[in-house]
């Protein structure tokens, strides 16, 4: 259960009154007067109504929101890696060179695919500069005016259709059968203007596309390229390979699944991977090793150019190395645990009365449909709301689209049996709960429920616009 206390902003609190001199304090600074003591107790309040990874079960569905180990806190925090600059000279900077020489090497082994950038600052930042690298292949060969169109599932991850249509392609959805890929949908749709097919595998709903190999042929008899989004790569990482099912172009979320804070926790990173016929076309520089140094390459005539100011974040690719680099053969214990957890989470949650759409096991993460509270006047917000109370962040809700009233639970490798337990137990109470109590939910929190869409519509964005009594 998170702290909860009536607590002001820092310029709702009245300061001491100032020993400064008349005419010598500046009256046009706006910042409150405070003790060191008050600062303090402010913050730490702040912290303490706070949560995180670090605070409990966040079972937040495609995220993969994993403990992150405070050994690669120290790592980033090495001051030779802290105090370079971006601009310095590559002879002075030859170890965050070498890192990530090394780190696009061993995302290369750890995906199947040929050659990275790490300059893409996000996922839908790999997944536009992923677009763009196919429509600059499909220009070099003639057919940029031909290959128009994208291919995504309904299933989709909402950023797959906003980065292809940012890059100039169509987008051309098709429905999902019993939770995976429509083949005959697929193949109804595909033609010699597609350029290329949007995938996630295991898909949004947890469930591994077993046709994937039909699947990279049917894509590849048109000509078109097969693209993988790595949200979910934390379900098949050190098992399979997205190479080895036929895709051409990869994203990964070093932020997701290499052990790096995200979210409210901290930046993003989304390198892009390719198949050796498309590396010509990745962004400018890429880093080569000649002569036992390592130099930044920006003589590349097909390249796209650059989609970053420099070369990615680097604390977050620090972090990954060193992630990486720990675990070493240990990354298949990842995906094992990852997809136990998974599974025995949703077995007791079938086991409790909740409906999880179409059967079988799941990988990483499954998909609950709770829309049979809908007769009792609740909604799967309600639900989530109320799982605050318990001391519990919510799952995902109402993604995928696909699923009425979903609610999208991703344990991760990292929690314990008796926590997810404890989630379980939680849940069955909730089921059992009065209505009006879930409606009202949360009781315990330090905000209760909002108008979102008037928080949406009539965002404050500043403390300037809060009026202050």
């Amino acid at each position: 259960m998170m702290a909860k206390y009536d607590e002001p902003l820092l310029i709702e609190i009245e300061g001491e009154e100032s020993i400064i001199p008349e005419g010598v304090e500046r009256k046009s600074l706006n910042i409150p007067n405070l003790s060191e003591r008050e600062v303090m107790k402010h913050f730490l309040h702040l912290s303490q109504m706070n949560y995180g990874v670090d605070t409990g079960f966040y079972p937040l569905g495609s995220c993969t929101m994993k403990y992150n180990m405070k050994l690669l806190e120290r790592v980033a925090r090495y001051e030779k890696a802290l105090y370079t600059h971006p601009l310095q000279h590559e002879k002075s900077v030859q170890g965050s060179m070498e890192i990530m020489y090394h780190l696009e090497r061993l995302l290369c082994e750890i995906t199947g695919m040929d050659a990275f950038t790490l300059q893409p600052c996000a996922g839908a930042h790999g997944e536009f500069t992923g677009m763009l690298i196919a429509r600059a292949y499909f220009e070099s060969i003639g057919e940029g005016e031909t290959r128009r169109e994208v291919i995504v599932p309904d299933s989709a991850h909402g950023t797959n259709p906003a980065s292809a249509r940012m890059a100039g392609f169509e987008v051309v959805e098709i429905p999902s059968k019993e939770g995976r890929v429509d083949m005959d949908a697929l193949r109804h749709v595909l033609s010699e203007r597609t350029a290329a097919f949007m995938l996630t595998n295991p898909n949004t709903l947890g469930i591994f596309e077993r046709e994937i190999l039909e699947i990279s042929r049917e894509v590849k008899k048109v000509g078109a390229l097969l693209y993988y989004d790595g949200a979910n790569l934390n379900a098949i990482m050190g098992k399979t390979k997205p190479g080895i099912m036929g895709f051409d172009i990869v994203h990964v979320n070093l932020h997701k699944t290499f052990g790096t804070p995200h979210g409210g926790g901290g930046p993003g990173s989304g390198p892009v991977g390719v198949k050796r016929h498309l590396e010509k076309f990745l962004p400018v520089p890429r880093i080569e090793k000649k002569d036992g140094e390592y130099h930044f390459n920006y003589d590349l005539p097909h390249s796209i150019g650059k989609v970053s100011e420099f070369y990615g974040n680097f604390a977050v690719l620090l972090k990954a190395y060193a992630y990486i680099l720990k675990k070493g053969k240990e990354l298949e214990r990842v995906t094992e645990r990852a997809v136990l957890n998974a599974n025995y989470l949703m077995k007791k949650l079938r086991e409790a009365g909740y409906n999880v759409p179409h059967p079988g096991r799941r990988m990483h993460e499954f998909v609950i449909s709770l829309s049979d509270i809908k007769e009792k006047g609740l909604r799967a917000m309600d639900v989530a709301k109320r799982l605050l109370d318990y001391g519990f962040h919510p799952p995902t809700v109402y993604f995928p689209l696909i699923v009425d009233e979903a609610f999208m639970v991703e344990p991760t490798e990292d929690e314990t049996r008796e926590s997810m337990d404890a989630f379980v137990d939680a849940m069955k109470k909730i089921r059992e709960e009065d209505v009006e109590i879930v409606k009202n939910a949360p009781h315990t929190m330090p905000v209760a429920r909002v108008n979102e869409a008037k928080a949406v519509k009539e965002p404050i964005l500043t403390w300037k616009d809060i009026v202050v009594e």
